[in-house]
C-alpha cells in the first residue's frame, strides 16, 4: 500500500508539472492572441496526430477557412494565408531560414549523418553545395539529355503494351507512373534505369523504403527532437528504414564510375557532370558532396513528379470535355515521334492543364517551414510575428486563394490559365491575372530554396502526358482513395472535389492502342 501510495503521488506529481509547463506555455507564449485549434495552441502533438491521419492538407484548409487568414497549429508556429506574404517569407535573400523540421531528412548511413541540399538550414553550405551544380539543372543542360527521357518514354510504352493492351488489363497507373519516374531520373542521372519498369514491380525494395520514409519525415517532422530518440539514435534506431538503400545505391554508382578506367561511348548523364565538378574543385566538392546531390535527385525528382503525373491523368480523366479538348489539341499539333519538349511546351492547352493539376493537386501537403528573423513578421491586420517563430504557408491553401484563383478555386478549370475571350479580357489584363496566379505558386517552393529540379520534371511530364494521351486511348475504370474504392465521380459521392484531393491520389486507367 505505500508503494502504490508513493506511485500515485509521483504520478499526480509528474501531471501537475506537465499541466503548470502547458498553462506557462500558453501564457506567456507571444502568439497567444492567434486562433487555432484549442489543444494546438499547449502542444504540438496536435499536428503530429494530424499529419499521421494523413489528410493534415485538408485540415490546414479547414482551419483556414474557420480562424481566417493567420492560424496558430502549435505553441510556436503560425500557418499563413496570404499572398502578399509570400515574397516575404521566401525571399531570395533566405533571412527567413529553415526549421528543425527538415533536419528529420538527413540520412544515416552507419554512424555518418549525411546532411543534403534540402535538408540543411544553412544558406552558406547550401549555396556552396549547389554552386557548382546548378549549371545542371538549367533547361539548355537538361534538354540535352533529351534522349535519355525519350529511351525511358518508349520503354514505358513497351510495357504498358505488353502488360495492358495486349493482355485486356487495367492498369494501375500510380504504380506504372513512379516506375517510369524513377527509372527516367536513374537514367538521367546514372545513364542507366533501375529496373523498375522491366520489372514491373519495386524489385529493389528502394520504393517502399523511400515511401515509408518520407511518411516519417512528415509526421516526426512535426516534433523534430524525436527523430533523435527514434531513427537517429546511436543505440537502437527504432522507425523505418529510411533513406539508407538509396544513399547506399548513389554511393555504389560514385564509386563504380570512378573506378572505372575506360566508358564506353554513350550519352553524359548527370554523374559524369558532377565528378567533373569533384575533379576542378576538389576542395569544396567530395563522394560525400556528390552523394548527397544524387540522393535529393533521385529522391525528390522521382516521387514528385509521379504524384503530379498521377494527378494530371486523373483530371484529364475525370473531366470528359477537358479530356477531348485535349486530344484535339494533340491531334491537331502533327507531333513527330519522339515527342519533343520544345514542341508540348508550346501547346496552349496541355500546359494549362499541367498547371492546374499542379495548383488544385500540389505535391506539397504540409506547411513550408521557415523561421521569423530579427525585427518580427508584420501581418496585414497589424499583428507582428516574434522573431523566432515557426511561419509557413500550405500550398494546398495558397492555391485556392479565391481573390488570386477566382471564386471557383476549388474547382479543376484549366481555362484559368487561357486568356478569357468570351469575357473580353484584354491580352494585358490576362497577362496581369497570369503573373499573379504565377507568383502565388507554391508548387515547387519558392525563393532561395525553390526546388531547382523542377525543369527535369518539366521535361518529363509534357514529353511522357503528350504520348500517352496521343498513342493510348485511356479512361479511367474506377478510382482508389487511401484503400477504399470510391464512386467514379467523387463530387456526387463526397459533395466536393475537396474531399478527393490527396497526395496519395491514385488512378486506375484502362489502356487501349
Amino acid at each position: 500500500m505505500p508503494f502504490l501510495s508513493i506511485l500515485l503521488q509521483s504520478l499526480g506529481t509528474v501531471l501537475t508539472l506537465v499541466i503548470t509547463q502547458l498553462l506557462w506555455t500558453y501564457f506567456r507564449s507571444p502568439i497567444k492572441n492567434i486562433p487555432g485549434p484549442f489543444l494546438a495552441k499547449f502542444t504540438n502533438l496536435w499536428r503530429l496526430f494530424d499529419t499521421y491521419g494523413g489528410r493534415a492538407e485538408l485540415t490546414h484548409q479547414t482551419v483556414h477557412e474557420k480562424y481566417g487568414f493567420a492560424v496558430r497549429l502549435g505553441p510556436n508556429i503560425v500557418s499563413l494565408n496570404d499572398p502578399k506574404l509570400l515574397k516575404i517569407i521566401y525571399n531570395t535573400r533566405g533571412d527567413y531560414l529553415k526549421s528543425e523540421f527538415y533536419s528529420v531528412n538527413d540520412s544515416k548511413l552507419g554512424s555518418q549523418i549525411i546532411h543534403n541540399v534540402f535538408s540543411t538550414r544553412s544558406n552558406e553550405l547550401h549555396s556552396a553545395a549547389m554552386r557548382p551544380l546548378l549549371g545542371f539543372y538549367k533547361m539548355s543542360s537538361i534538354l540535352a539529355q533529351e534522349p535519355l527521357v525519350d529511351k525511358t518514354i518508349a520503354a514505358l510504352c513497351t510495357r504498358l503494351d505488353e502488360e495492358f493492351v495486349e493482355k485486356g488489363r487495367p492498369c494501375r497507373m500510380d504504380e506504372w507512373m513512379l516506375f517510369f519516374a524513377w527509372d527516367v531520373i536513374s537514367q538521367l542521372t546514372f545513364g542507366r534505369p533501375m529496373g523498375f519498369l522491366d520489372q514491373g514491380k519495386d524489385h529493389t525494395g528502394i520504393l517502399s523504403t523511400s515511401k515509408q520514409a518520407m511518411d516519417y519525415f512528415a509526421v516526426v517532422g512535426q516534433i523534430p527532437a524525436l527523430d533523435h530518440w527514434l531513427a537517429k539514435n546511436p543505440v537502437r534506431p527504432v522507425g523505418p528504414p529510411g533513406f539508407g538503400p538509396a544513399v547506399a545505391y548513389c554511393a555504389q554508382q560514385v564509386m563504380g564510375r570512378q573506378k572505372t578506367d575506360a566508358e564506353t561511348a554513350r550519352q553524359p548523364d548527370m554523374l559524369d557532370g558532377f565528378l567533373e565538378i569533384k575533379k576542378s574543385n576538389p576542395k569544396t566538392s567530395d563522394d560525400k558532396t556528390i552523394i548527397s546531390a544524387l540522393l535529393v535527385n533521385i529522391l525528390a525528382g522521382a516521387d514528385t513528379t509521379a504524384a503530379l503525373l498521377c494527378s494530371i491523368i486523373y483530371f484529364t480523366l475525370k473531366h470528359p470535355k477537358i479530356h477531348r479538348k485535349l486530344l484535339n489539341e494533340l491531334d491537331n499539333a502533327n507531333l513527330s515521334k519522339p515527342i519533343t519538349y520544345a514542341t508540348t511546351s508550346t501547346l496552349p492547352y496541355l500546359d494549362a492543364i499541367i498547371k492546374e493539376s499542379s495548383r488544385i493537386h500540389p505535391v506539397i501537403g504540409l506547411l513550408l517551414e521557415r523561421i521569423v528573423p530579427e525585427g518580427g513578421l508584420k501581418l496585414s491586420d497589424g499583428t507582428i510575428i516574434p522573431p523566432g517563430t515557426i511561419v509557413g504557408m500550405n500550398p494546398w491553401v495558397l492555391h485556392q486563394d479565391k481573390q488570386i484563383y477566382g471564386e471557383d478555386a476549388a474547382s479543376f478549370n484549366p481555362n484559368r490559365w487561357l486568356r478569357d475571350f468570351a469575357s473580353g479580357e484584354t491580352e494585358e489584363d490576362f497577362q496581369a491575372r497570369l503573373a499573379l496566379m504565377k507568383a502565388t505558386d507554391l508548387s515547387f517552393g519558392a525563393g532561395n530554396r525553390a526546388c531547382f529540379g523542377k525543369n527535369i520534371s518539366f521535361l518529363e511530364i509534357y514529353k511522357v502526358v503528350a504520348t500517352l494521351f496521343l498513342e493510348y486511348d485511356v479512361s479511367l475504370f474506377d478510382i482508389i482513395l487511401r484503400g477504399e474504392l470510391l464512386m467514379k465521380d467523387l463530387d456526387e459521392a463526397r459533395g466536393s472535389t475537396k474531399e478527393m484531393e490527396s497526395a496519395e491520389l491514385v488512378v486506375g486507367a484502362t489502356i487501349w492502342n
